[in-house]
């Protein structure tokens, strides 16, 4: 068994929601090998990533879809058996049916339409052309759209031809170009169409249905649920033609093998037992000859009961609906076999799904009353509805059969007698609501008066918690002040010492520069503006080897890294300068390191006075 990937899975459930495509019923080894076949021509490693290129890129799907739809098919694919089904089945069918008796054939999964074009080309031999456009349909379906828009078409190239039997190319097809094409005339018989075997509703009174290599693609449980629904299509005695590898051996009880060999089987009757339940596991012969008829007869009764009903199967699909329920809500015989959910009546005039379901679950009847139903004319009908559960011999649930009641007239005699007791009870009922009315006034009075208290009494809490913000906030105001005049007294002391400071560096007679440890320049004092001619707003902040002086500040840069590093200078250091007026001079050079408590340096003081001639 092939492990479960949820990735994978995950995929399959979006291709479903977001394509309407349903896999999740395939095979999980041969579709997951085609998936990957696919993820490896785009080099794509794993399915989330897969994933992701399906949501980015729509067009990936018809690739994606044409991987998996694998559509095999030709004219006259295993001749031997299209000779036998020719011979055996439409032969007799067809003698069996009166002269204007119509004759409908359904191909399922009939890819690019070579296989619905057969079956047309041997009808119309049996039946001659004119005959064959008025009794004949033949459906045939598919889920890929493109397939289908091919066999539309119906033209087809030499290759495509090859098992065409000569006299069958002349008859039957035209030539356009290098293409043949089928008879236009014949052509309208056959008609097109998307078909999802494992979601959609199945076509209705088949009398051939052929569905030929497409079942060994699903699995088990879901080839049974796309046999049921075939059994459903076919008529009384139909007949169902499948491919070389698909066998009904473990599905007897829906079909008989007619010609196993060819894998020709005949549809299996189904019998309705006593429950009024539609379908059983086995065909049961009738007790005794006078009850031949018992299925038609039971059928008809259904059918022409005057209360409307409709049997929704096991798994949610409409089975039966009756002449009365056509009439009374509009759905018919071409409903059935569809999903009851799909039906307005589902859900309108009252949700029935959730109904249905608790009566397959509990195994009991559910009920609804008082429905109000709006017929197509305007007409409003009152219904009762019943949901009885069908239940088999062994117990197990075959269904549900939902009875929809008219109790218009009942309703409304009891809504005039309503009325006739509410005009008796019209005058206590007057003096009632006076009294009521006095009490509720009284009621409203004493709920104000409540009110009020309450409003005061939160009124007063409000008032104490605004005197407690009021003295928290006098609190507050306190504190900040007495902040705001130890910030001013600092300022005050800081700007003392800021104005000293400033005093002692203009008084000097020498230039000075500090740096700090970073080399950035920090003081530049009025000296070395008039020795340098640059201004202390422009030489603060600048790199001490980046200022455009006459000094030649890089021979400096030993003594001024010895002096950050703790060193004290024995001798000044005599170096040749330019003052700002452009004359040659000698600067005398002293630094000293700058420290805050004799040990922690944190920059350098250098001193710069220009010697005096013969000093």
């Amino acid at each position: 068994m092939t492990p479960v990937d949820p990735q994978f899975e995950a995929l399959l459930v979006y291709l479903k929601e977001a394509r309407g495509f349903d896999f999740t019923g395939y095979k999980r080894s041969s579709l997951m090998r085609r998936v990957n076949r696919r993820m490896v021509e785009i080099n794509v490693s794993d399915y989330a990533a897969y994933l992701d290129v399906l949501q980015v890129q729509p067009e990936e799907f018809t690739a994606l879809f044409n991987t998996i739809l694998i559509n095999v098919t030709g004219f006259f694919r295993d001749p031997d058996a299209w000779e036998y089904v020719r011979t055996d089945i439409l032969e007799p069918m067809i003698a069996d049916k009166n002269d204007d008796a119509p004759v409908r054939i359904w191909s399922a999964g009939c890819a690019s339409g070579e296989e619905a074009y057969t079956l047309a080309m041997l009808l119309a031999e049996i039946l001659g052309p004119e005959a064959f456009r008025q009794r004949v349909k033949i459906y045939a379906t598919d889920v890929d759209e493109e397939g289908l828009a091919q066999a539309r078409h119906a033209a087809y190239g030499e290759r495509d031809m090859r098992d065409v039997p000569a006299d069958f190319l002349d008859r039957y097809f035209e030539t356009n170009g290098n293409r043949y094409v089928f008879r236009k005339d014949l052509r309208r018989s056959v008609i097109f169409g998307r078909n999802d075997l494992v979601q959609d509703a199945p076509i209705s009174r088949i009398d051939l249905l052929v569905c030929r290599n497409t079942l060994m693609y699903f699995n088990a449980e879901t080839q049974s649920r796309i046999l049921s629904r075939f059994h459903f299509s076919l008529a009384s005695g139909g007949v169902l033609f499948l491919g070389k590898a698909e066998m009904l051996l473990s599905h007897a009880s829906l079909f008989l093998p007619v010609d196993l060999k060819r894998r020709v089987f005949r549809k299996v009757p189904r019998s309705m037992p006593h429950n009024g339940s539609i379908f059983a596991d086995l065909p049961q012969p009738p007790p005794r000859d006078e009850l031949v008829g018992l299925d038609q007869l039971r059928t008809e009764a259904f059918l022409a009961s005057p209360v409307a009903q409709i049997v929704v199967t096991s798994d949610g699909l409409v089975a039966l609906t009756n002449r009365r329920a056509e009439a009374f809500f509009g759905v018919s015989s071409r409903d059935v076999g569809r999903p009851f959910r799909d039906l307005d009546l589902s859900y309108r005039p009252v949700e029935l799904r959730k109904y249905i379901e608790q009566a397959q679950v509990e195994r009991r009847m559910a009920r609804v009353t008082d429905v109000e139903y709006v017929r197509g004319g305007g007409e409003t009908v009152h219904l009762e509805i019943q949901i009885n559960p069908l239940v088999d011999t062994d117990a197990s649930l075959l269904g549900v059969t939902l009875i929809f009641q008219d109790v218009t007239d009942a309703k409304r005699l009891q809504d005039e007698l309503e009325h006739a007791n509410r005009q008796l009870e019209t005058a206590y009922e007057e003096l009632q609501s006076t009294n009521e009315e006095l009490e509720t006034t009284n009621e409203e009075l004493q709920s104000t008066v409540e009110e009020l208290e309450t409003t005061n009494e939160e009124l007063q809490s409000t008032n104490e918690e605004l005197e407690t913000m009021n003295e928290e906030l006098q609190s507050t105001n306190d504190e900040l002040q007495n902040i705001n005049d130890q910030l001013r007294d600092s300022t005050g002391k800081l700007d003392e010492a800021n104005a000293f400071l400033e005093a002692i560096l203009t008084s000097m007679r020498a230039g000075v520069m500090v740096v700090g440890m970073d080399l950035q320049v920090q003081a530049w004092n009025r000296r070395a503006e008039d020795l340098w001619g640059l201004r202390r707003e422009e030489a603060v902040g600048q790199h001490f080897l980046n200022l455009d002086i006459g000094l030649p500040v890089e021979h400096l840069r030993p003594m001024v890294r010895q002096a950050l590093g703790g060193g004290e200078q024995t001798e000044p250091l005599h170096v040749p300068a330019v003052n700002r007026r452009g004359r040659a001079i000698t600067v005398r050079v002293v630094c000293t390191p700058l420290s805050r408590d004799h040990e922690t340096i944190t920059g350098a003081i250098v001193v710069m006075e220009q010697d005096e001639p013969g000093s």
